[in-house]
């Protein structure tokens, strides 16, 4: 099943109140990565900058939709949540930004589908990236772990 990305977003919008109030757009997904873009304007701290509770929560959701939109294309009905997350903060982000994740290797995607289809549980490591401009201004790690539905 081949996932539209006006219609994730708007299910992130809806189901992630967070998502729609610091203004996320979904602006990019081939399938290997996923690009999501954020003004910095709604995800501001006192230093003009932003907030470095948002780049985390950024780095979180762009990990959760990538596998989120992975799982649909293989018609996998699951629950998925973030078991471990850890956020380093390379750099101020002082304009707009985008987060990157990207799917895992072959092999660990693989080892995952396997495990989630054997057990209806399995767990995954996701890494995104805060971009801004062509700099990397923070790294996100998260552990998630989906849970087949009907299980």
């Amino acid at each position: 099943m081949r996932v539209k990305l006006g219609e994730i977003e708007a299910y992130l919008h809806q189901t992630f109140p967070f998502a729609r109030s610091c203004g996320l757009r979904l602006a990019e997904y081939n399938g290997e990565f996923l690009r999501l873009q954020a003004p910095l304007q709604q995800n501001s701290n006192h230093h003009n900058t932003a907030f470095g509770g948002s780049l985390a929560s950024f780095g979180i959701l762009a990990g959760w939709t990538l596998l989120h939109m992975k799982l649909r294309e293989h018609d996998i009905d699951s629950q998925l949540v973030i078991q471990k997350s850890r956020m380093d903060f390379l750099a101020p982000v002082s304009r707009d930004f985008e987060t990157l994740a990207l799917i895992p290797t072959d092999d660990a995607w693989r080892r995952f589908l396997n495990t989630l289809n054997r057990r209806g549980k399995a767990r995954i490591h996701v890494c995104s990236q805060i971009i801004v401009g062509d700099r990397v201004a923070g790294v996100h790690e998260g552990a998630y772990v989906a849970l087949r539905n009907g299980q």
